[in-house]
């Protein structure tokens, strides 16, 4: 008698190189059998003839935190098929608090962002600060730091402590390209290269560095994947929305904050300040985040202006920014060992409105730019051995039972299970609260803030998957 059996999908496992219509049985939180016809009973059966079957979605970045959007970022992601994801800003104490309230069963880690004047007391952190920012991080329940340097920039050389301390410590570490060099463009991804010094690093979605802000936007695709190809120590991963994410606070004086908001003005040919936001809102280039009711809602012209300027303006919003062919080229580009230059497709979603791994990673594949393994391969082997929960991103018996299921044909989700149990069945939310991926460092406080624990182990190296 098993917990679950989920019969007659196409099964589609690229590690197992398993592609075929089969039932899938669950339990104890495990995957149990695997076969074309699995005689036996469960205490509940699912009937999934005609969808496919995949090892759970990682979104490999998203941002879950109300801080950011709004309190429904874990939602947002289950009911577009994730079942695991990586916060690439936090802020970790709230997102550990208002998981009990808002999750929606997923798998979360955690990156707490540095940057000033909220978590760095200015831009010039001493090497005991940054030391200290990394500490508390980690043994807060963080599985690392991430550096804001395209909306917050610091010095390279502040940045090039960050990653070399984050080694030292044993955490993991991000990067937003961007530096008092240079903004979040290819000048500074390759300046980000660079400071890495041939060390592991995260560098947050590629694509935004390839907007046409310094060349032709093709030009910078084509020379980002070449700048990958000679770096294979850069974990990265790239989105297919056009929409970016931003934030549109203004200061005391008017200005803009952000340096990505106000390159996406200047680009409009908008001026960087309060007014500049205004036009660039009744034009239609500018959008809100709002509460819709459950999830995130977009706002623009008036209501748009009128809804910042209550908020104070420190909200939250997005431009239509990312060039197409870039983005394109970016999913799909391969080194001479058959890897992914770029090692998943992600969202950089949750609380923004551009959850679209399914909606967008799907039309790849029926345009034959992807296949089907290849899909599955960049949003879950590879994202799961970035995050290192070697049992998780495949199907092999005795795995975590973590899967999502989607209609191919409207590319959209159908069903999701985390540790066997579903989160996300018809449509519904059927998952609360959140498990969250952390060292050991970490592990004794997320267990008293309530929350279930993932230990994973950093020091393993990170192994790319080779397609076929």
């Amino acid at each position: 008698m098993f917990d679950y059996i989920l019969r007659g999908a196409r099964v589609v496992d690229p590690v197992n190189h398993l592609d075929a219509v089969c039932d899938v049985a669950i339990e104890n939180k495990k995957i149990a059998e695997i076969a074309p016809q699995i005689v036996g009973s469960a205490k509940k059966e699912f009937d999934f003839s005609g969808l496919v079957l995949q090892p759970g979605i990682i979104d490999s970045h998203v941002h879950v935190g109300s801080k950011y959007g709004s309190h429904y970022g874990h939602r947002m992601l289950a009911m577009e098929g994730v079942t695991t994801c990586l916060d690439m800003a936090g802020p970790l104490q709230d997102i550990l608090q208002e998981s009990h309230t808002y999750g929606a069963g997923l798998n979360v880690a955690i990156l707490e962002a540095a940057y000033p004047p909220e978590t760095l007391r200015n831009s010039e952190p001493s090497d005991e600060e940054i030391l200290n920012f990394i500490d508390t991080a980690l043994d807060g329940g963080a599985l690392g730091v991430k550096i804001l340097g395209g909306h917050f920039p610091i010095r390279p050389e502040i940045a090039s402590n960050f990653v070399r301390y984050a080694h030292e410590k044993g955490s993991y570490i991000g990067w937003h390209a961007g530096s008092t060099n240079y903004g979040s463009n290819i000048e500074g991804m390759l300046e980000a290269i660079e400071v890495a010094n041939g060390k592991p690093l995260h560098l947050a979605h590629i694509n935004a560095y390839c907007r046409g802000a310094v060349k032709d936007s093709v030009e910078e695709a084509r020379i980002a994947i070449e700048a990958l190809k000679e770096n294979p120590n850069i974990i990265c991963e790239s989105y297919l929305s056009p929409k970016n994410g931003t934030r549109l606070t203004c200061d005391s004086q008017g200005n803009i904050m952000s340096k990505v908001t106000a390159s996406c003005l200047t680009r409009f040919g908008f001026t960087a300040d309060m007014d500049g936001m205004r036009k660039a809102f009744r034009a239609q280039h500018a959008f809100v985040n709002y509460d819709a009711g459950g999830y995130t809602g977009l706002l623009t012209s008036e209501e748009g202006i009128a809804f910042w300027e209550g908020a104070k303006t420190d909200v939250t919003g997005s431009f239509n920014v990312n060039p197409p062919i870039p983005r394109v080229w970016l999913a799909s580009a391969k080194r001479d060992d058959k890897t992914f230059v770029v090692d998943g497709i992600s969202t950089d979603g949750g609380v923004f409105t551009r959850n679209t791994i399914l909606s967008h990673g799907l039309s790849l594949v029926k345009l034959d730019i992807l296949t089907l393994n290849e899909f599955v391969i960049k949003t879950a082997v590879n994202p799961s051995r970035l995050l290192r929960v070697e049992e998780k991103g495949h199907l092999g018996i005795g795995t975590d039972a973590d899967i999502t299921v989607y209609n191919y044909d409207t590319q959209t989700p159908v069903a999701s299970f985390v540790a066997g149990e579903p989160i996300f069945l018809e449509g519904k939310l059927v998952g609360k609260s959140a498990n969250i991926i952390c060292t050991e460092r970490g592990e004794k406080a997320v267990a008293t803030s309530g929350l279930e624990a993932r230990v994973v182990d950093l020091s393993q190296p990170y192994e790319r998957f080779v397609t076929y």
